[in-house]
């Protein structure tokens, strides 16, 4: 096949899953892949700059949703209503171009590798930093923005590990919505004034 032909990331990627898969990250190498997707090696490294590059491709596209939203939400929202809108967007966008299946495995070779949890941690720790920015940018005091956005990964990462679960069928947008339902609630405390003792009675 040449080296230019359409549809080369896509291929590489699904050879790549399906080979740690079937043998294990480790024991998986860059020509294997390329022999799985059809394509040479100098096609590989056009795209890729390792085998481990193949799970984390398209991080650009991962957090423009969340951005995207931040940037365009409404004038004068409260930074809470901003990060909602950021997850509700973001996990619209992830589940319609993802397959919940394809989603699943990914994980499975990434929980199975500790150097792939970690550099999972540091794309999502780059989401975090990107959406804080972006609240920034839209006027948010720069802690409350960094809460904000660590927020969002946060509710995400839990979001995602339920729909990814084993017999999971709610879609991803319903379940990042409950997952802040329960960040709402677990910091909802009637009647605490700010800086007040947990259990203390205002006096």
């Amino acid at each position: 096949m040449g080296r230019w032909e359409p549809g080369a990331p896509q291929r590489l990627q699904r050879a790549a899953l399906e080979l740690f898969t079937e043998q294990g990250f480790d024991a998986t190498t860059v020509a294997g892949i390329a022999e799985r997707a059809g394509v040479t090696e100098r096609t590989f490294f056009r795209h890729y700059a390792d085998k481990r590059e193949v799970l984390f491709a398209g991080e650009d596209e991962f957090r423009e949703p969340f951005l995207r939203a931040v940037t365009e939400g409404p004038a004068g929202a409260p930074a809470l209503d901003l990060v909602r809108g950021a997850l509700a967007a973001a996990c619209a966008a992830f589940e319609a171009g993802r397959s919940r299946d394809h989603a699943r495995a990914r994980q499975r070779v990434v929980d199975a590798h500790p150097p792939l949890r970690e550099r999972e941690l540091l794309k999502l720790a780059g989401l975090a930093a990107a959406v804080g920015d972006a609240l920034v940018a839209r006027g948010v005091p720069p802690l409350r923005a960094r809460l904000g956005g660590e927020l969002a990964v946060s509710v995400f990462a839990a979001a995602f590990a339920l729909w990814t679960a084993p017999g999971e069928e709610r879609d991803l947008v319903r379940l990042q919505a409950e997952a802040m339902a329960e960040v709402l609630a677990l910091v909802d405390r009637p009647g605490e004034l700010p800086g007040q003792v947990p259990g203390q009675v205002p006096g």
